[in-house]
């Protein structure tokens, strides 16, 4: 089995954890609401912002050996700079406060998330990254065009509230064929490691961000 099928394999469970929060099943069958929409385009924005500066930590600390993935991460760099923008006039579409979420702050699970990955670059492995860029990305093909169409549906909203699920929707298919390739390289059992425990935790993380959604957005409407 190549590795890229075998991360699928080890990370199974995690993923089922995350695919399985109450607020994904409401955004696939029409039932979500604005507020929750806001809610995970404002937790969004909160870590893709940090997607660019992970790359260059990663890029970073990558050993000579790893030159190849350097220049993958380097072309990452170039693809990914400046979506966090792309959210923050999603949001603008939706009738949301843009700049509160800009200077405000994430949820706990978000910055959890962030900084674990931050910790595993400096202090692990660098390869690690690509644990998380293994749940972002899949996440993405699983579900982000398909919530668009039901969510521009059911909450009648424009094309540009969703310019950043429907774009990594479309997009993350060819990345995701580049990432196999690239997971599909290493050769290392330490680095295989160090990628597949970081995806089984950054799924763990991200989907506490999912699970938790529905609270907060419980509360701020009582």
């Amino acid at each position: 089995m190549e590795f890229f099928d075998e991360l699928q394999h080890q990370t199974e469970a995690e993923r089922a954890y995350l695919l399985g929060a109450p607020i994904i099943r409401s955004a696939l069958d029409g039932t979500a609401s604005l507020d929750s929409y806001i809610a995970f385009l404002s937790e969004a924005y909160h870590h893709v912002k940090h997607t660019v500066p992970l790359l260059m930590a990663c890029g970073a600390r990558l050993p000579e050996r790893l030159e190849w993935l350097r220049v993958a991460v380097a072309e990452y760099i170039e693809e990914e700079i400046g979506h966090q923008e792309w959210i923050l006039n999603d949001i603008r579409a939706c009738g949301g406060d843009a700049e509160a979420v800009r200077n405000g702050q994430p949820s706990l699970a978000t910055e959890l998330m962030v900084a674990y990955v931050y910790d595993r670059i400096a202090r692990h492995n660098p390869v690690s990254f690509f644990g998380m860029v293994n749940v972002l990305e899949g996440t993405s093909i699983a579900l982000a065009t398909q919530a668009a169409d039901v969510l521009r549906t059911s909450l009648q909203l424009p094309p540009q509230a969703f310019s950043y699920l429907t774009s990594h929707g479309s997009l993350d298919i060819s990345h995701v064929e580049f990432f196999r390739t690239l997971m599909n390289r290493l050769d290392d059992a330490d680095d295989r490691a160090a990628v597949v425990h970081t995806a089984r935790v950054v799924y763990r993380l991200y989907g506490d961000l999912f699970h938790s959604l529905t609270a907060e957005v419980r509360h701020a409407t009582r």
